[in-house]
């Protein structure tokens, strides 16, 4: 014996009822939208895809629920991909298409090609960038001094990329990089970078000093963030971070100074593919805020009138 439908169950089909209609015109409205734009007829269209030009019509206004397979013979017609029709979100710009059926057939390797490649000729305009404003440097030149500094200054969150890792990883630095590795370290630092790009496009951002040493992350900065290199003598590097009561660096190492010359050495030439480099030996904070803001590329959202005093 047939049971008798649940009153609220019955509204939740109509609901579901009311949500498959409003996507069905949607759906329509994006197929008669990509034909528009490429000057197709619903004629020439039905003659391309196979698909009745009277059911073409239903289609695009609404009203019919087109299969999975009509809808592909649809969307090659168009030069477009079904994903593109079937998102709300989908793309249906037929070059970006192309790129992304040409990427299919790309090898790993390949496309890692491709990824350096676009990131390094594409790379946004300095201006573009500057509402994204990325300091990068060793540690203790003076990423979150002078970070904090420029948050207040433009109005802009502030953002330590090392503390994002934690809170993704649930645990210290120290701790991932014993758990993880430095591999698991990097993915990290990728991944909440990639995070934060996606999710805001106006914040000041403290990198690690290591993220030069992995090219495909360093590029994705460069090419979306407007980077300042924080440049110090070793020596004042050295003083900074004891200063902060770290004594790690001097302890038991008497080559400390040595090592911390040789890794300067070593990333120098990736720091100065900066946008702006400031010498930071004997500055105070403010006049280094001061010189960031001159920039002419540097467009923050709201840059306060009163500007910190150097005297900071």
């Amino acid at each position: 014996m047939l049971k008798p439908v649940n009153p609220s169950s019955k509204v939740g089909l109509e609901k579901n009822k009311g949500s498959n209609e409003m996507y069905l015109k949607d759906l329509g409205s994006r197929i008669r939208k990509a034909r528009s734009e490429r000057k197709i007829t619903r004629r020439a269209l039905s003659e391309v895809s196979g698909v009745s030009e009277r059911y073409l019509a239903l289609l695009e206004s609404g009203q019919g629920n087109i299969s999975i397979v009509l809808l592909r013979q649809v969307a090659i017609s168009l030069g477009v991909s079904p994903e593109s029709l079937i998102s709300d979100s989908g793309s249906l710009n037929p070059d970006a298409y192309l790129i992304s059926e040409i990427a299919k057939g790309l090898s790993r390797n390949k496309l890692a090609e491709l990824r350096k490649l676009v990131l390094h000729e594409l790379k946004n305009d300095p201006t573009e960038r500057s509402t994204r404003i990325a300091l990068i440097g060793l540690r203790g030149a003076g990423k979150t001094t002078v970070g904090g500094l420029l948050s207040t200054s433009t109005d802009s969150p502030f953002v330590e990329l090392d503390q994002e890792i934690e809170n993704s990883a649930g645990c210290n630095l120290s701790e991932i990089f014993m758990t993880y590795g430095q591999d698991g370290y990097r993915n990290l630092e990728k991944s909440c970078l990639e995070n934060l790009l996606s999710s805001s496009s106006d914040f000041i951002l403290a990198t690690g000093g290591s993220i030069v040493q992995e090219p495909s992350t360093y590029e994705l900065l460069l090419s979306t963030c407007f980077t300042v290199w924080l440049k110090a003598d070793p020596e004042e590097h050295m003083e900074r971070v004891i200063s902060q009561g770290d004594t790690r660096p001097m302890a038991g190492n008497s080559k400390a100074m040595d090592q911390l010359k040789s890794i300067l050495n070593e990333r120098e030439s990736a720091y100065s593919r900066a946008d702006l480099t400031i010498e930071t030996s004997g500055r105070r904070p403010g006049e280094i805020l001061s010189e960031i803001t001159a920039h002419p590329n540097i467009r923050p959202r709201t840059l306060q009138n009163n500007r910190l005093e150097a005297s900071v």
